[in-house]
């Protein structure tokens, strides 16, 4: 997963470190958080096609919706019918067949290979149904991973991501590894690692999928209410989640189809730092 590429040796433990010496997940650099108000996402007639054995298989057929910031979308469907790789395109992981995709009034089909990774890191966030933590890293460790990128972890970044694991409930687990969390709370580790670069545009896949009814609630909550800055698409089964996002829709046959308007609270600036 794109999330955690680097270099997994930065996130050894710091027990044992000298006086003195950092470990290089606590080493600093200056800074500047902020997230883009004005970010919208407009997709205009995206599909996608695999090529098979007799022909080409298309799994996406002329999809469009826009959101701008604050605003949610759930996304239902069958197994098979799209949904992840409708995520892929608009996460700028795999390209549409034909259509477009404009982010923060960039098409993203014109960034280059080279620039596309750092413009996926500062603009979009990935929650998927696996945590996907890195076993040897504490809490705050893997929350810090997108940071990673730029070189060294500043003091203001881990403060942020500290908070960011308090809003979700762990401030007294920073430094615990993924083994001593339980589901739940490993999975909201996941999505402060997701929030940690303010991205405008969060993805989430299934993000309650692993866990039971009880703490699918509790993250579902976290999740919706710390999205409430950015624009956030979910892809989920669960019915209860899907009826708290702003708008729903569902994939039938390839064909993205907006079903109803849910009414939810206002957005918030949590994300933006106010």
């Amino acid at each position: 997963m794109l999330i955690l590429q680097g270099d997994t040796s930065l996130c050894k433990s710091t027990q044992g470190t000298k006086k003195g010496k950092q470990s290089p997940c606590r080493e600093t650099r200056n800074y500047t958080r902020g997230i883009i108000h004005t970010m919208s996402l407009i997709v205009s007639e995206i599909s996608k096609s695999y090529p098979v054995r007799d022909g080409f298989l298309e799994v996406l057929r002329a999809s469009s919706f826009e959101l701008n910031i604050g605003e949610s979308l759930s996304i239902s469907g069958p197994s098979g019918s799209g949904k992840s790789s409708l995520l892929n395109i608009l996460g700028t992981l795999e390209p549409a067949t034909a259509g477009s995709v404009v982010l923060n009034e960039v098409d993203v089909s014109a960034i280059s290979e080279r620039d596309l990774p750092d413009f996926r890191r500062r603009n979009i966030g990935f929650i998927f149904q696996e945590h996907h933590l890195l076993p040897q890293c504490s809490a705050l460790e893997n929350v810090l991973l997108p940071f990673l990128a730029e070189g060294k972890i500043s003091s203001e970044q881990r403060h942020w991501g500290t908070e960011l694991l308090g809003h979700v409930g762990l401030a007294d687990r920073l430094e615990h590894r993924p083994s001593e969390l339980s589901g739940g709370e490993r999975q909201r580790v996941a999505i402060a690692r997701a929030l940690v670069n303010r991205p405008g545009l969060l993805l989430a896949d299934e993000p309650t999928g692993n866990l039971d009814r009880d703490n699918a609630g509790h993250v579902g909550d976290i999740l919706l209410e710390l999205a409430k800055g950015a624009m956030l698409i979910l892809v989920t089964h669960d019915s209860d989640l899907a009826a708290r996002t702003q708008r729903r829709a569902a994939l039938l046959g390839g064909h993205l189809t907006h079903t109803t308007e849910n009414t939810v609270q206002p957005a918030n600036d949590f994300l933006s730092g106010s």
